[in-house]
């Protein structure tokens, strides 16, 4: 970790399913052709791009400030590191936002914020797999494919909407995805977004072949729902709408040398924040992508007790025919596991309360209050616990 820091530093003070093989072998040429862009300035206040600037620095100061922003320090700065490792010459004027919002998605605005989703950094099984995203979104910036887009709209209407959003709408949340009009680029821009990330990885040592995994697991949770339309819009692909194709394509940009891909780095890092997340994917309430998930995860590790909790309660909420077995089952793994999510006991107490197995359900309240005694619902599971016993 330590290693890893310093060369990441370093960077920043220097501030420096398979297609046709023809096609595949020829793309993977296009690489060397890729060069990062002179790092530019800000533009004059007057011009069209200046304008866009100063009404992205106004969202940033509300971004800053927002509570769903994540102010941990230690993982703003990791973020920070990452990005600067990637971004070279550019590393002095792009500022990391993570954001506790549990969909898969990132975003950079002309004027070098980025700001990136718990719901991607939930989902990214490693450092180079996040690493592929904030480097497409770094290939967008770079290559400044927003004023490009700004610069191309025939219709004053859509920057007269865009001026509105920023300067009346109340979370800035709410205005980036109203706002998607002006970050839906073109697929000339994302392949090139593409590309330039995938170049950026292999200069930052990371395993580039991890792009694609990245997009491929996304694919495969959005499946559930969206069956053959998946991947055509909804969250991250509103605007960066992708193809059947995207993953055989970078793929063939990653070539076959391998790299750095940072998993025990990136799962040191997120721990502190990442039981959180996993309670939002709950609240998400899109069941059978969650489980997806979560499947994927305790495949890579079936011992992990966050997530097993997290399945045993998407069951016990979801409530279909064996899904009250499958959620004792997981909730009851979890909860024999070392140091085991508190809210496991309440979710097993509630789980045995329905199933009127009133022993069993006390004992878990009694380990839940125990563990957590002032949780905001204490309370209620006194009350539990009150009707429970003779």
């Amino acid at each position: 970790m330590n290693d890893r820091r310093a060369f990441l530093r370093s960077a920043c003070r220097h501030c420096v399913g398979l297609g046709a093989l023809a096609g595949l072998a020829a793309q993977a040429q296009d690489l060397s052709g890729i060069k990062v862009p002179q790092r530019f300035g800000r533009p004059a206040a007057d011009t069209d791009e200046g304008g866009l600037w100063g009404l992205m620095d106004r969202e940033e100061r509300r971004v800053r400030n927002s509570p769903v922003t994540i102010h941990d320090r230690a993982f703003q700065q990791y973020l920070q590191e990452l990005v600067c490792s990637l971004a070279g010459d550019f590393c002095p004027d792009v500022r990391v936002y993570p954001v506790r919002v549990p969909h898969f998605n990132a975003m950079m605005a002309p004027n070098g914020m980025m700001i990136v989703w718990s719901g991607l950094m939930l989902r990214a099984e490693n450092e180079a797999q996040l690493a592929a995203v904030l480097g497409h979104e770094l290939g967008h910036y770079m290559e400044r494919h927003t004023v490009e887009q700004l610069r191309a709209m025939k219709d004053t209407a859509v920057l007269s909407t865009l001026v509105g959003l920023v300067g009346g709408v109340g979370t800035f949340l709410g205005q980036i995805g109203l706002s998607a009009g002006l970050f839906a680029f073109s697929r000339e821009h994302e392949g090139r977004a593409d590309r330039m990330g995938v170049r950026l990885m292999k200069h930052a040592g990371y395993d580039a072949r991890e792009a694609a995994n990245v997009w491929d697991n996304l694919l495969q949770e959005l499946k559930v729902t969206g069956g053959k339309d998946a991947g055509k819009s909804g969250d991250i692909f509103d605007t960066h709408p992708t193809s059947a194709g995207r993953r055989d394509e970078l793929l063939a940009l990653a070539g076959d040398a391998g790299g750095d891909r940072g998993e025990e780095r990136y799962r040191k890092a997120i721990a502190p924040l990442r039981l959180g997340w996993l309670h939002d994917e709950i609240k998400r309430g899109q069941y059978e992508e969650s489980l997806i998930l979560f499947d994927r995860m305790l495949a890579r590790e079936p011992r992990d007790a966050q997530v097993l909790f997290a399945r045993g309660e998407i069951y016990r909420l979801r409530e279909e025919q064996g899904d009250d077995a499958r959620a004792l089952a997981d909730l009851d793994r979890a909860s024999r596991l070392p140091a085991p999510p508190a809210e496991t006991f309440r979710s097993l107490g509630l789980l045995h309360q329905q199933r009127n197995e009133r022993a069993a359900a006390a004992q878990a309240f009694e380990t839940f209050l125990a563990h957590s005694p002032e949780a905001p619902d204490a309370a209620m599971v006194r009350s539990y616990l009150a009707e429970l016993k003779p």
